[in-house]
C-alpha cells in the first residue's frame, strides 16, 4: 500500500450559536504591552458579525492510498496546512502509510529546524492521520493498535476557557459542572502581573468563591497561560494554597525552565506545563530539571500519537503523570485508552473549544456524567457530518 494523495480540505458551515460565544479571553504573555492587554479579541475564533451565528471554516488533512483507505486529521490552522501542502506532501507521496515510525523519523530528520513550532505541528497532524488510516485499514480503533484497551471509560475534567469570570457567573457554572458529573474543573483568570496586587486579589477571590461553590471533593486547577512573572508567581502559590488547587498551569513562558524548577521547589501547589513543548527531547529536559509535577503535551503539536506515546513512557519513568492538552479529544482518548490510569489519569475537555473543533464530526467525542466512553469505531472514530458542510474547497499552494 502506498500514499497517492495528501489533500487539505477547507470546510465551511454555520455554527448555530445565539449569543456571544466567547465571553472572556485568557491572559496572554503579550499582555505586558498595554495595547495588547486592552484588545478583547482572540485570534483563533471563527467569523462572527455580532451575536451568533458563527461562520465556521476549518481545515482537515486527508491522506489517501492506492488501496482506497484514507486517514483523517484536523482541524488545523492555515499555517500548519501550508507546511503540509508545501513541505511534507512531496515526501509522503509514494510512502508506505503503515510505516509510521519511519515516516516520522524521516520527516524529523529532514526538517531539523522544524523540531519545534509549526513544522512539528504539521508532522503531528500527519502522524495522527496515518494512525487513523492504519486503524481504518485494520478495522480497529487506534487504542487497540496501541495495545489497549487498558480502560474503556476515561474521566474528563472541564476546562472553562471562554466563560465569564464574574463571581456570580463563574460560581453558577462551577456548580452546573459538578451537577453534570465533572469531578475536576480548570479556570483561566485573566488578571496578570501588569495589574499588580489587584490582579492577585481578584484571582484569589475567584478561587475562594469557586471552592465554596464546589465543596472539598472537586478538584480545581488554574491556567495562567504563560502570563505570570516571578514575583507574582511566588506570592500567588502561597496565597492560593488554602483553596487546595490540584495544579497551577503554565505560570511562565516555556523556555524558562529554571523558573519552573525553582517555583516547583517552593510551591505548596503542584506545577503543570508542557502544552507548548515538543517531542520526547523537549520533555526530557523538563523532567531532568525537575520542573513539573504534571506533563501536558498536545498530541497535535508535540509529535502526534507516535511521539506522545514516547513522552508518556518517559514521564512514567519519573512517576510524573501525563495529562495531554485538550486540543484534539478524539486522538487523546484513543491514546489514553491504551495507557494505565496512573500514567495518564484524565482527559482535558475544553467545553467551548471542543464545540468548535468537533463541529463537523458526525459523532463528536464528548463526556457524559464527567466520563468519556472510548469509541470502538475504526481509526480515531470520527467521520464528517456531510449535512453540516455548506461549502468546501481543496487548498493548494503554489510558488
Amino acid at each position: 500500500m502506498r500514499i497517492v494523495a495528501v489533500r487539505l480540505r477547507e470546510l465551511t458551515g454555520t455554527f448555530p450559536y445565539a449569543g456571544h460565544f466567547w465571553e472572556e479571553r485568557l491572559a496572554r504573555p503579550i499582555d505586558i504591552y498595554p495595547e495588547h492587554r486592552a484588545d478583547p479579541r482572540e485570534w483563533w475564533l471563527p467569523e462572527q458579525d455580532g451575536p451568533g451565528p458563527y461562520r465556521l471554516r476549518e481545515i482537515f488533512v486527508e491522506i489517501e492510498t492506492d488501496e482506497g483507505v484514507t486517514g483523517l486529521a484536523g482541524p488545523l490552522t492555515r499555517d500548519v496546512a501550508r507546511v503540509i501542502g508545501t513541505e511534507l506532501r512531496p515526501r509522503l507521496i509514494g510512502a508506505n502509510p503503515l510505516a509510521t515510525e519511519r515516516i516520522w523519523d524521516e520527516l524529523y530528520r529532514s526538517f531539523v529546524h522544524g523540531r519545534k513550532g509549526v513544522v512539528m505541528m504539521a508532522l503531528s497532524a500527519v502522524d495522527c492521520a496515518l494512525w487513523d488510516l492504519r486503524g481504518r485499514w485494520n478495522g480497529d480503533p487506534v487504542h487497540r493498535l496501541l495495545g489497549g484497551p487498558v480502560r474503556t471509560e476515561l474521566p474528563a475534567y472541564a476546562s472553562t476557557l471562554g466563560y465569564a469570570l464574574e463571581l456570580d457567573a463563574a460560581t453558577r457554572l462551577a456548580r452546573e459542572l459538578v451537577a453534570q458529573g465533572f469531578r475536576a474543573q480548570k479556570w483561566f483568570p485573566r488578571w496578570a502581573p501588569s495589574k499588580g496586587r489587584e490582579a492577585l486579589r481578584r484571582t484569589i477571590a475567584l478561587f475562594a468563591a469557586l471552592r465554596a461553590a464546589v465543596g472539598d471533593d472537586v478538584e480545581l486547577m488554574l491556567d495562567a497561560w504563560m502570563s505570570w512573572d516571578w514575583p507574582y508567581a511566588v506570592t500567588a502559590v502561597h496565597e492560593l494554597a488554602p483553596y487546595r488547587l490540584r495544579w497551577i498551569e503554565e505560570p511562565f513562558l516555556p523556555d524558562q525552565l529554571d523558573a519552573y524548577a525553582a517555583l516547583r521547589a517552593r510551591s505548596p501547589i503542584p506545577i503543570a506545563g508542557g502544552e507548548h513543548e515538543y517531542t520526547r527531547w523537549g520533555f526530557g529536559a523538563w523532567l531532568q530539571r525537575k520542573a513539573l509535577d504534571v506533563l501536558q503535551p498536545d498530541i497535535y503539536w508535540a509529535g502526534g500519537i507516535s511521539e506522545t506515546l514516547k513522552i508518556a513512557a518517559l514521564a512514567s519513568t519519573y512517576s510524573i503523570p501525563m495529562i495531554p492538552h485538550g486540543h484534539s479529544v478524539p486522538a487523546t482518548v484513543q491514546l489514553l485508552a491504551a495507557l494505565p490510569e496512573p500514567v495518564a489519569p484524565w482527559v482535558e475537555y475544553l467545553l467551548k473549544w471542543n464545540e468548535l473543533l468537533q463541529f463537523f464530526f458526525k459523532e463528536p467525542v464528548q463526556p457524559e456524567n464527567g466520563v468519556i466512553r472510548v469509541p470502538e469505531r475504526p481509526g480515531m472514530g470520527v467521520e464528517f457530518d456531510e449535512s453540516k458542510i455548506e461549502a468546501e474547497r481543496e487548498l493548494v499552494w503554489t510558488d
